[in-house]
């Protein structure tokens, strides 16, 4: 008689994740955040509810891994590292790079709809707007800061300039124009964003 193997808990456990992720995303998308919930995803994806509960403590945690993962899975089919900035030694063609691959997220329907469902109800649901700052777009951040503290210490950042500031100057009117739909983005914006921000508005 010949003896089955042992089933793989892990890539049981692994499959499980993936199905709660993509549930979560496909529902804050087709209900709206305030309508999804906790029973909703495990119906979708096929498991019990205890099975989320064992791993997340509350549909906003589900959610906000659920898309730091498309993320990362988006940007390794890219080819390139998710979540990090490069550091070729120059500053503006890394910025221009990591921009772009930014509009290339905000503009394919994979991730617009839970990111703007995300953002919208995280103004008016405080625990999941501390979240959402937390968890996705801090860590974000710190990495563009980074990336300019290293650039002061090589001299092409001026010393006094703070670059959570500076990184304002590139970011904010990209996430205000896409949250708006006051104009369309584009590689072409940004990249003139970059240059806006690096090198001023005055005659050189």
């Amino acid at each position: 008689m010949v003896k089955k193997p042992a089933p793989d808990a892990t890539r049981r456990s692994q499959r499980s994740r993936r199905a709660i992720y993509e549930a979560a995303l496909a529902l804050v998308v087709e209900e709206g955040y305030p309508r999804t919930t906790v029973e909703g995803i495990a119906a979708r994806a096929g498991v019990g509810k205890q099975t989320i509960y064992r791993w997340w403590s509350s549909k906003a945690d589900v959610l906000l891994e659920a898309f730091l993962d498309l993320g990362e899975q988006a940007a390794r089919q890219a080819g390139y590292e998710p979540y990090s900035v490069p550091d070729t030694g120059d500053l503006a063609a890394d910025l221009k790079a990591v921009l772009r691959a930014t509009v290339d997220e905000l503009v394919d329907p994979r991730f617009e709809a839970p990111w703007r469902a995300l953002a919208a109800e995280g103004l008016v649901d405080e625990q999941l707007g501390r979240e959402f700052v937390a968890k996705l777009l801090e860590p974000q951040l710190d990495l563009y800061a980074r990336r300019l503290r290293a650039a002061q210490a090589a001299g092409a950042v001026r010393p006094d300039v703070d670059p959570r500031i500076g990184l304002e100057l590139f970011v904010s009117p990209l996430a205000q124009r896409w949250l708006q739909r006051t104009a369309p983005i584009s590689h072409a914006y940004t990249d003139t964003l970059v240059d806006y921000a690096l090198y001023g508005l005055a005659p050189r």
